[in-house]
């Protein structure tokens, strides 16, 4: 048969698509590798494929050398110290050409955790010859790798790069909460003026339930197992039966950094993944309602944002300044959020001792974090070109015929003074009109007040009616780090 032109067509698109970024950014599935490769490339030190049989072979040889330090284990002697760094300088400089042996090793076997044992076997006997290479692999399924390598991943990633970027986003929106504390403007409920607020207080609120969430992640645990291919210790107990394999197991996964599982099916029940997937997921949403109210102030001119030179609006209006990076955020975050909502939903659930469908959907871990990561470095661009338009705030507060945001306070003083139908009164006053100063302080000067009561009335005004909210930032708001 002939050539197929279809198939030398591709061909010649897979060469050209791996001669630079651009031409891969160009070509990518995923717009995390694609469009945003250059937010998302520290990623690749966790959720790649190469991270992930890295992580597999860190597993491997820590399990390796935890046999050698059991003294109650016959079959392979305390190995000297430098034998032990060698041994470990083999996921410690674990490289392109190694992750390449490893995938054609898996092209023979169809079986990655396998190729992986058979590559560890070939560096054990290159380190020492005399080592029993058979003792690779011990006793282990592959998901004993497999959940300790995906448990050191989301640790190492959460702690590194997530919780540190989600920290600063925190602490902008908490720095611009407390230098704007006292900044009087209108509240909105269901998208009418209401009684005032003051923008600091608004951000705080984020803020704090931001800073509550990150707690939560930072106290999140990691689990892990290694007992055998029904979580019982089978093999283990079988061959060497001499060892206390529970003991073992337990000081094994707590030397990794991790919170041992004593019960297990073949796989960690990843209700910790569950767990870490959903707080994350509320950040998500909080932040996403975050760009929201941010998109919100923007339109109505309570924000400004920076131009940058160059940088086009739209194709047709010249002018536009648009909010994009907000919305660019929301868009991800949104993102996220569906993918990190499927995963929780998703891996606690496993037929009986083990089924496949949880190996398939952890390889989306990165696509959600990537996801997040994007929408994380949007964030902080749009936070880092908007401005606070203070008159244009004060310019709400200072409406003539905006008067009716004070009706709170004028009928809550009346209840306090024991006037009768005060709501009712201010209701029949305010309700469904504009209300200007003079109509205020015409129905201030006709109620049966004392002096003092009334003093204060005539000294009300959408300004001064603000309530506690300064204090309220400064009391708990989150420090802004700065």
């Amino acid at each position: 048969m002939g050539d197929n032109p279809v198939v030398l067509k591709r061909s010649r698109v897979a060469v050209a698509f791996k001669s630079t970024d651009i031409d891969a950014a160009l070509m990518a599935v995923s717009p995390i590798d694609g469009r945003y490769r250059t937010r998302t490339r520290p990623l690749a030190e966790y959720f790649s494929e190469f991270a992930l049989i890295r992580y597999r072979v860190r597993v491997e040889v820590e399990w390796y050398l935890s046999l050698s330090e059991n003294s109650r284990f016959d079959a392979l002697a305390r190995l000297p110290a430098a034998t032990q760094k060698k041994l470990r300088a083999i996921y410690e400089s674990f490289s392109l050409d190694d992750a390449r042996r490893v995938k054609e090793l898996e092209s023979e076997t169809n079986h990655d955790v396998k190729a992986v044992e058979y590559f560890l076997k070939e560096r054990v006997a290159a380190v020492d010859g005399k080592l029993p290479i058979e003792l690779v692999h011990f006793g282990c399924t592959s998901e004993d790798i497999n959940n300790l390598a995906y448990a050191l991943t989301l640790k190492e990633f959460s702690e590194r790069e997530l919780i540190p970027q989600l920290e600063e986003s925190v602490a902008r929106v908490a720095g611009l909460a407390h230098r704007y504390r006292s900044l009087a403007m209108l509240a909105r409920t269901h998208g009418q003026e209401a009684s005032p607020t003051t923008l600091g207080k608004e951000l705080a609120i984020f803020a704090a339930r931001l800073d509550r969430q990150l707690a939560q992640l930072r106290r999140q645990e990691y689990l892990g197992k290694c007992s055998g291919a029904v979580g019982n210790f089978n093999a283990h107990q079988f061959a060497a039966p001499e060892v206390d394999w529970i003991a073992h197991a337990r000081a094994f996964v707590e030397s990794l950094g991790l919170v041992w599982n004593p019960l297990t099916t073949q796989i960690e029940s990843h209700d910790f993944m569950a767990e870490m997937f959903a707080i994350v997921e509320r950040i998500d949403n909080i932040l996403l309602g975050f760009c929201r109210d941010m998109w919100a102030y923007i339109s109505i001119g309570y924000f400004s944002q920076k131009a940058v030179k160059g940088e086009t609006g739209s194709s047709v209006m010249p002018h536009k300044v648009n909010p994009i990076d907000f919305e660019n955020a929301e868009g991800n975050f949104g993102t996220a959020s569906a993918l990190l909502g499927h995963l929780a939903a998703k891996l606690p659930i496993s037929r009986w001792q083990r089924d496949l469908s949880d190996s398939t959907a952890l390889r989306a871990v990165g696509t959600a974090f990537g996801h997040v990561v994007v929408a994380l470095a949007a964030l902080g661009r749009g936070l880092g070109r908007v401005e606070v338009n203070e008159p244009r705030i004060a310019a709400d507060l200072e409406d003539e015929e905006a008067w009716e945001v004070v009706a709170e306070g004028i009928q809550t003083l009346m209840r306090a003074h024991g006037l009768p139908r005060p709501y009712e009164t201010l209701k029949e006053l305010t309700r469904g009109r504009r209300v200007d100063r003079r109509v205020i302080q015409e129905f201030v000067e006709a109620l049966p007040l004392e002096d003092r009561a009334r003093e204060a009335l005539r000294k009300l005004s959408p300004r001064s009616y603000g309530g506690l909210a300064a204090a309220l930032v400064e009391r708990y708001a989150p420090k802004s780090g700065g």
